[in-house]
């Protein structure tokens, strides 16, 4: 670790005057500078539901939080399933990021999961397949989807939900899965495909990532799938790390998919962060209005924003604990995505923070559009003072 021994405001003007600084974390007597975080699961909503997010307000929402670098997920309209569709997506994005935003292709036309996308005619665009928000249902296509990703040399990212298993009482640990709103939403839900997909897998080759785990079954199948070698990782939500079902409360922050679920899951999800099962931490940023998300559990659009509280929260939870060191969340929030991904990380990607800061989340004052985030009211550590890309400030704290 190197240091800066300058006062706060040398150390601010050091960066900006373009210091190259060496190691993973620099820190001054007061600051820390980390390099820029990467999420790979983001929805920045545009082209097709500006009212919710745009290219512009998501990447302000992203560099208040650290990071420089994201890849948008494909539930949009026109949905990036031809290179037609895509560039509507790329113009946008040439037009109003201030960070590196990398979109990813549909994995079937309009996500239907009835036709798979030309996925050679969007490989120069994609950063990977998903057809996020939905999950493909037929084993079939799946497979057919993994032998032209691995032919590629590209990642399937996939949305795990068996929707045969979805709100119709099933059962699941002896009592029917009544989680508040989130009626039907049963673990065997995810872990089902998941299983599924892994015998696709060791069949194709194919390089697979599996979307924001939350269950303990899910947990367990994918280590047992790296310790047989499989090209498998996942990500998971700070909000599913440190949060259960017994925390729900009747109110639409506090509605996302996949749910928060029990106690069991969330301790077998951080035990599987701590054993390196799960790689590392993304967000599912999925803003939407007030008017969404003001219907209770019941009535709710599905999702919360994360990318302004991500860091803090793994911060406070788990570094400040000693349940983690700096490098290890390092890892997970910059390096592993990146690696996984082939996203690079370009000089002069670097977040100011001020550790010693104690904030209460206050929705009011996020750069998103959305307002929803089941951390509304919670107290942390870590305040992001200013956000770097290529040396140019894209953040800074007024």
């Amino acid at each position: 670790m190197a240091t800066f021994n300058g006062t706060d405001q040398s150390a601010l003007a050091a960066w900006r005057s373009g210091l190259k600084i060496e190691g993973d974390v620099v820190s001054s007597s007061r600051y820390a500078i980390f390099p820029g975080f990467c999420d790979v699961h983001v929805h920045f909503r545009e082209p097709g539901f500006l009212l919710k997010e745009t290219i512009a307000t998501g990447c302000a929402s992203a560099a208040a939080g650290g990071y420089t670098a994201v890849c948008t997920m494909p539930n949009l309209s026109p949905v990036p399933d031809s290179p037609e569709h895509m560039q509507v997506q790329l113009n946008a994005i040439r037009k109003d990021a201030t960070i590196a935003v990398y979109p990813y292709a549909a994995i079937t036309v309009g996500e239907k999961g009835e036709e798979l996308v030309d996925m050679e005619a969007l490989a120069k665009d994609a950063i990977a397949y998903s057809d996020d928000g939905k999950g493909v249902q037929r084993r079939e296509m799946m497979k057919e989807a993994m032998l032209r990703a691995k032919k590629l040399g590209r990642l399937i990212a996939a949305h795990c939900e068996d929707n045969s298993l979805l709100f119709g009482g099933y059962i699941h640990d002896g009592e029917y899965a009544k989680l508040h709103g989130h009626k039907g939403i049963c673990s065997e839900s995810e872990w089902s495909p998941i299983a599924r997909d892994l015998e696709l897998v060791r069949e194709t080759g194919c390089s697979y990532h599996v979307c924001h785990i939350s269950t303990k079954e899910s947990v367990e199948l994918i280590r047992k799938a790296k310790a047989e070698g499989l090209d498998v990782t996942c990500e998971t939500g700070p909000h599913y790390l440190v949060m259960d079902d017994s925390m729900l409360k009747e109110d639409g922050r506090f509605k996302m998919n996949p749910p928060l679920r029990s106690a069991a899951d969330r301790e077998a999800l951080v035990e599987g962060l701590l054993d390196g099962t799960i790689d590392m931490i993304a967000t599912d940023h999925a803003p939407h209005t007030a008017e969404e998300k003001g219907k209770g559990l019941s009535g709710s659009a599905f999702g919360v924003v994360g990318l302004e509280t991500a860091f803090a929260v793994m911060y406070t939870h788990f570094v400040k604990p000693g349940l983690i060191t700096m490098d290890k969340l390092m890892d997970l929030m910059v390096f592993a995505p990146r690696k996984r991904f082939g996203i690079p990380l370009d000089d002069g990607d670097y977040t100011l923070w001020d550790l010693d800061a104690e904030v209460t989340v206050d929705p009011d004052t996020f750069q998103s559009k959305g307002r929803a985030t089941p951390f509304s009211g919670a107290k942390l550590f870590g305040r992001c003072v200013a956000t770097f890309k290529g040396g140019n400030a894209v953040y800074e704290t007024r």
